[in-house]
């Protein structure tokens, strides 16, 4: 069955090309779809388009089939075109004419576009559990190691010390950035489609303020063309905070292939964690990070995806937005399986807490000494001319202490103000307000 149905056959061909994927993507979609239909019909019983005795046979069947999309036996048969025809086709079946009025005032059109707004926030919320996981690792493994040295890097070029405090450290502060991103998606997410039918509203007197407050919106997308160009610019908006994080975990697991090297041995993945090679058996190689690594550069290159997917396209609804489900909504699981391993990896690497022992790191020292003749009086530039010619001339030294005080050093992490910079930036996201209304909704 199509909802557009017209009583005649089309090309099987076609069907199958046109349909593609959607059947296997929108079963993602189901919960979403049928809470919209719960929010759109409740809001028609208001306006007379659903008596007051047929709201309830309604809601109770789409109660019945939204068990269904969580208990794994809601299917989308095989004829059938989309998620949206689904649980049109249920509903008809179960209830005869009754389940066709469901659609009054309504497209696929917005059906889809609200939809994925839906699906992008439940993901959003789930990510940030995953990334609030990660985050606490770093940070813990950052005080755990906060006074192990290691040397700090420019140019691939040994250059001051560093610590395990602040590698992690870094990593975690990184990621209060990566969720400013999402914050902003969530917003941009959080606002309702419902109404803008096919991008040109309905002559229905609908009540749009209505069921933005039944699906726990934050606002509306007001202009209903505009709505219907937010889809694939809304993707495109969350995957560049999903980019954003994909660049954060890709460059740690970097660092990680580099660390564990044997010409650096900063770190270590218990053997359990390693892969071998089919014919040196020396090898312990660390795949989790390379294959992190792959993944992530993937994920950052799913915003000029679905740029050039949906670009150049000028206002109306194209089929072309179809095509940008397959880039867009698969990416969430891979996002998660990326942050779950690379905190499960962190939380159980090795460090080497020697590193700095090895005499070829001591340069790295040569800004400190440089730094102490200064505090003691030697003009900057005089102590670093005079320190600089004792390295080449071989006869540098340092055997002094680090005195690392100001705010995001060495000696002065400030973890707790980076854990609170995260607490409000969480803070943001107004996941108890959906849930509850969603939740109502059900009830």
């Amino acid at each position: 069955m199509k909802l557009w149905d017209k009583g005649y056959s089309e090309d099987e061909r076609i069907d199958k090309f046109t349909v593609g994927k959607d059947r296997e993507l929108d079963l993602h979609l189901a919960p979403f779809d049928v809470l919209g239909t719960m929010a759109h019909i409740t809001m028609l019983e208001t306006i007379g388009l659903i008596g007051h005795d047929e709201l309830p046979v309604l809601l109770a069947e789409l109660k019945n089939i939204y068990k269904a999309t969580q208990d794994g036996s809601f299917v989308i048969e095989d004829d059938i075109e989309d998620v949206h025809s689904q649980v049109e086709l249920m509903l008809t079946r179960k209830l005869g004419d009754l389940g066709k009025k469901v659609h009054s005032g309504r497209s696929r059109n917005d059906q889809v576009l609200l939809d994925l707004k839906l699906y992008i926030r439940y993901q959003i919320e789930d990510l940030t559990k995953h990334l609030t996981k990660l985050f606490d690792t770093l940070q813990a493994q950052s005080e755990k190691y906060k006074d192990v040295l290691i040397p700090g890097y420019t140019h691939l070029q040994v250059a001051m010390p560093s610590s395990f405090g602040l590698w992690f450290g870094a990593y975690a502060e990184s990621l209060t950035d990566d969720m400013t991103m999402l914050a902003a998606a969530w917003d941009v997410a959080n606002q309702n489609p419902l109404g803008a039918a096919a991008g040109y509203g309905s002559s229905f007197p609908l009540n749009r303020t209505l069921t933005t407050k039944l699906l726990g919106f934050r606002d509306l997308a007001y202009n209903v063309v505009y709505a219907q160009m937010g889809r694939g610019k809304t993707e495109r908006i969350v995957t560049f905070a999903l980019a954003s994080i994909a660049e954060t975990i890709g460059r740690l697991a970097f660092d990680g292939c580099l660390f564990t090297s044997q010409n650096f041995g900063f770190i270590h993945l218990p053997k359990q964690m390693t892969t071998g090679s089919s014919i040196m058996p020396h090898k312990k190689n660390p795949d989790v990070f390379e294959l992190v690594r792959a993944h992530c550069n993937k994920i950052q290159g799913a915003p000029n995806t679905i740029r050039l997917i949906s670009g150049n396209l000028p206002s109306g609804y194209f089929r072309d937005m179809q095509i940008i489900k397959e880039v867009f909504i698969p990416l969430f699981e891979e996002m998660k399986d990326c942050i779950d391993i690379t905190a499960y990896a962190i939380e159980n690497i090795e460090v080497e807490r020697d590193v700095m022992k090895d005499p070829k790191y001591k340069y790295a020292f040569s800004v400190e000494e440089v730094n102490r003749r200064a505090l003691a009086g030697t003009p900057f530039r005089d102590a670093y001319r005079q320190v600089g010619m004792e390295i080449e001339a071989g006869r540098f030294e340092f055997d002094g202490q680090l005195h690392h005080t100001h705010e995001g050093s060495i000696g002065n992490l400030c973890n707790a103000q980076i854990r609170d910079k995260m607490n409000r930036i969480c803070d943001r996201f107004t996941f108890s307000e959906v849930n509850a209304a969603l939740d109502s909704l059900l009830k």
